[in-house]
């Protein structure tokens, strides 16, 4: 049983301000820390419940954040930027299951650190009409490729979105959502005891599945009129509204990968503090 852990770090244990998260910081350092007690806490449960491979693909921002001199040796990692199906590289290489660890909640909406791709300058994604967050997306792509979430962690509103999109996943709410930037914690060694458990119970539904290809239509909603504007240069996006973007694709493989775009240039068009 091959599987991989999409590692994302705004939902790890522990976490709740923008230092937290963003490299170089002191604080990230201390919170690389727990995020890789994370990753290694799913690691042991995924083994205990009959994985034979574990992939752990790094997520976040620089996707170096994981201490590898900390990582389960059990484990394997892929680290590092500009990967074609970025949170999801690795679904299509025949894994078996895939687990969503420190995962949150959309742009938008209450949680922590809530944002879809972009930190502040997305306030909403839509896919096939349904607000979505990176969760939603992604196990569209899982879906896609025949692979089951088997867990999901991050805050407790996190782990609310993953009971509509991943309804059969195992979930670990690792903090309680007070706002964007408070939560009630809970230390890392019961949040690593939990995700172990769950993860070793989440075995029971890894085993590839019939996946299958259709059109998918994503929307994105930006807070200044200028990021549509500038999304709205790549062929086959629309500029809806003065601050929405759309696009259709023929699978959601090119779909994210045409979300990727979106993002990339809107994130390029940001300017100082004014956005």
């Amino acid at each position: 049983m091959r599987i991989m852990i999409s590692a994302d770090m705004e939902g790890a244990t522990g976490v709740t301000w923008t230092a937290d998260v963003e490299v170089g910081t002191e604080q990230w350092q201390r919170f690389r820390k727990m995020f890789t007690g994370d990753v290694n806490a799913c690691v042991e449960g995924l083994f205990a419940g009959g994985a034979t491979d574990v992939l752990v693909n790094e997520a976040h921002s620089s996707q170096r954040n994981i201490l590898l001199e900390d990582l389960d040796p059990r484990a394997r990692m892929l680290t590092g930027r500009h990967k074609p199906l970025s949170m999801m590289q690795g679904i299509d290489s025949g894994v078996d299951g895939v687990v969503f660890l420190g995962y949150h909640a959309a742009a938008g909406v209450e949680g922590v650190l809530s944002h879809t791709y972009l930190p502040n300058q997305i306030t909403g994604v839509f896919l096939d009409g349904v607000r979505a967050s990176e969760g939603r997306l992604n196990a569209a792509l899982a879906a896609e490729h025949g692979v089951p979430v088997l867990l999901v962690t991050g805050d407790d509103l996190t782990c609310e979105d993953a009971g509509e999109y991943a309804p059969d996943a195992r979930s670990v709410a690792v903090k309680e959502c007070v706002s964007r930037y408070a939560a009630i914690c809970t230390p890392p060694a019961v949040t690593a005891a939990a995700i172990t458990e769950q993860a070793h119970l989440g075995m029971a539904r890894a085993g590839r599945f019939a996946g299958s290809a259709s059109g998918h239509r994503i929307e994105v909603e930006f807070d200044a009129a200028h990021l549509a504007a500038a999304a709205a240069v790549v062929p086959t996006v629309d500029q809806l509204e003065v601050r929405r973007v759309g696009f259709d694709a023929a699978s959601m493989t090119d779909a994210m990968k045409a979300f990727k775009v979106v993002t990339a240039i809107a994130s390029g068009a940001v300017e100082g503090s004014y956005g």
